[in-house]
This record gives structure tokens, sequence and C-alpha cells, in this order.
């Protein structure tokens, strides 16, 4: 029991010394003492202070070429296609009424000449039945009665011989008219996109010969969103469609390297928005499309040519217009206040491209960031580095909204 009791004696001696030099490391170790942070320079960035002014929009789209009129030549009378015009082929062009394609005349030149030759026997009988009645008139006078009847007078056999006349001439012209259905035209010029038959072929009325369309008119359908739809003056409107002002439309591509140009008329728009896309259609025409004027070596306007179209807009008040990289999740900017503090301000977008954004809601000397800044914090203090505006008097807008 002796032994226990100094064991435990030294052993609680040893936790007391080692506590107390602990606490005494702990009491006695030096404080660290904290440098003054240098405060950080306001992040330097540029400003532009706005001026809002007339701007004039320039709508952007994109579209396909293709015939405003485009038909089935069909045939009319049945017979052997036994000539076909030199342009009666793919891609060949023709002029209003002419011949394409010629069915064999001779059954429909020997129906003329019957048709005829049953006119002239209506017309013999038309002679004899005019006699005939004349006759009786006198007959019917010399028996001293002044009424006379109609049967007697031969007034119905006169009647229906003059009917027989009638019908014996319509049957004429029915017989020079399918005469002229043997030569095939169109009536208007244009181009040939398919032929169906040709020499030695029989046809049949209904049988199809030949996909043509018109080429002194083509038009693009241009989509425009509803953003884009307003910015211009599409002619939609009924009562104004005698005094109706049309959009000027630029149609620009560019072929084995070089960009060529057509200009042309927005005319109309598709009757109803369309209800998968939401966009409206308007519909752009460029007359005579394959004429170049002058020494223009300007290919034609061929049919299925993918265009841009760049629609002349309406002018808008007040607007401003940004450098892209100063507007924040789409319609979000940052100003200044007096003190060189930023804050966000919601922005009405009009129009924006890759470059440039036109927005509504700016008073005249608000400066805005121009710089992108990634971590930008309502109250952030910066040095600004402020630019007037540029003065901008239009502006071309893309067919998609950016953001």
């Amino acid at each position: 029991m002796p032994m226990i009791s100094r064991k435990g004696t030294v052993t609680l001696v040893v936790l007391l010394v080692g506590v107390c030099l602990i606490a005494a490391l702990a009491l006695l170790k030096p404080k660290a003492e904290r440098a003054p942070l240098k405060p950080r320079p306001p992040l330097p960035v540029e400003v532009l202070v706005v001026k809002p002014s007339a701007i004039k929009m320039t709508v952007t789209s994109q579209g396909t070429v293709a015939p405003k009129r485009e038909i089935d030549l069909v045939s009319q009378v049945s017979g052997k296609v036994v000539a076909v015009a030199d342009n009666y082929a793919n891609g060949g062009f023709f002029q209003g009424n002419e011949m394409l394609v010629q069915i064999e005349p001779a059954d429909y030149e020997f129906a003329v000449t019957r048709a005829k030759a049953q006119e002239a026997r209506a017309e013999e009988q038309v002679a004899l039945e005019q006699g005939r009645s004349r006759q009786a008139k006198r007959e019917w006078r010399d028996l001293g009665d002044k009424t006379a009847n109609k049967l007697f007078l031969r007034q119905p056999q006169l009647n229906a011989a003059i009917a027989s006349l009638e019908a014996a001439r319509a049957d004429v012209e029915k017989a020079k008219l399918d005469l002229a259905r043997t030569v095939i035209s169109a009536p208007f010029q244009g181009r040939v996109r398919q032929t169906l038959v040709n020499i030695g072929q029989y046809v049949t009325p209904g049988t199809k010969i030949a996909k043509v369309y018109g080429t002194d008119v083509v038009e693009v359908r241009l989509p425009l969103a509803d953003r884009q739809a307003v910015l211009v003056d599409l002619p939609v409107n009924f009562e104004d469609s005698q005094v109706q002002i049309y959009p000027q439309v630029s149609l620009r591509t560019a072929v084995a390297g070089i960009n060529y140009e057509w200009q042309g008329q927005i005319v109309r728009t598709d009757a109803s928005i369309d209800v998968q896309s939401r966009m409206t259609y308007a519909v752009a025409e460029v007359k005579n499309p394959f004429k170049s004027s002058g020494n223009d070596s300007r290919p034609p306007l061929s049919i299925g040519l993918f265009v841009e179209g760049h629609i002349d807009g309406k002018t808008v008040e007040d607007a401003v217009n940004l450098p892209r990289q100063a507007v924040y999740k789409g319609d979000q900017i940052l100003v200044l206040n007096q003190n060189n503090e930023i804050g966000f301000q919601t922005i009405s977008v009009l129009r924006s491209n890759p470059n440039n954004v036109v927005a509504l809601g700016l008073e005249a000397g608000t400066r805005v960031v121009t710089t992108r800044i990634a971590l930008a914090i309502a109250g952030m203090k910066v040095n600004p580095s402020d630019a007037e505006e540029t003065a901008v008097t239009s502006v071309e807008a893309d067919s998609g909204d950016q953001s």
C-alpha cells in the first residue's frame, strides 16, 4: 500500500507540472501583429455617356428564292407528240405563248372541216325555211285573213333551223379551239423546270406536259420574329392597300466568293403567323431577276438560291446604341452614380446583333460601363474613363436575338 500511494503521488505531480508548463507556454507566447491592409485601387473601366437619338433600323433575315408563278402544263386534247421546241428542256427559257409542244393536229383539222360542212348545211336549211315562211305569209294574205297560225307560217321550223345553225357554228368554234390546243404553250415568259413528255409519246386530256415557272418576278419569304416585325412597316392593312408604301429590301449573297446584291420590295405577308415557329413571313419580290443592267456581270437570281435580306425598318426616337459587351443577362446594364459606384439598370432591348444593342429607357447623360466585369457587385467603386457616344443613324439587326 505505501508503494502504490507513492507512485500515485508521483504521477499526479508529473501531470500538474505538465499542465503548468503548457499554460505557461500559451500565456508567454508572443502575439502576432496584424499588418495594415493596403487599399485596392478602383477597377479601371471604360464608360459611355449616352445621348439618345433617332436611329434608322434595318432588319436582317434569310430566305430562299422561289418563283412567284409556277404551274404544270397540262394537255387539253389527246394525240401523239410530233414536235417540241428547242428550248423545251430542263432549264430552257421561253416567251409567253411560244410553242413548246406540238400534238399531231391532223384529226382536229378534219374535225374543223366536218364542222364547217355541218355549218353550211345548217345555213342552207335556214335559207330554205326563211323562203318557205315568206311564201306562207303571201298565201295567207291572199286568203284575206289578217291573223295567221304560227305553224302555218312555219315559224317553229324556222326557229329550229336557226338553232341548228347556231349549234353548227358552235361546233366549228369548238373544233378550231381543239385544233389550237394541239399547240401547248405557257401564258407568260418563263423557264422549264422539268419536262415530262417527248416526241412520239401519246398524251390524253389531263396528261402533264412540263413544270414551268415565270421569270419576270421571283419572291423570297423572309421569317421575322415578333420583335423584328414591329420594326418594319409591313403591308398588312387591307384599308391601306391603295396607298401602301412597301418597305425596300436588299437581297445579298456570295457567289464564288464575290458578294452580289439585288433590290426588291416587301409586297405582302403570309396569310397567318406560322403556328409552329411563331414567325411572321414577309414576302419580298424582285423584278427581272435574270437580267443584268449595263455592264453588270451579276449572275441571275436563280430559283433555290439562299439569300440574306436586309429590310428598311422604322426610325426609332430616343434610342441608344450600346456595345454588345455592355449588356448582361439580355436586358441589364451597369451604370455609374456620382460617386463612381456601379449599379444594375434594366433596359428595353429593341434589336441586337453580335456587335451592338439598340435599347430604349436611358436618359441623356447616363454613364454606362462598357468594360465587361466578370463579378459585378452593386455598389462597387470603379475608376471610369468617360467617352461620348458615337453618333449612329442606322442599325442593322440580326434575324435572331442575341443574349
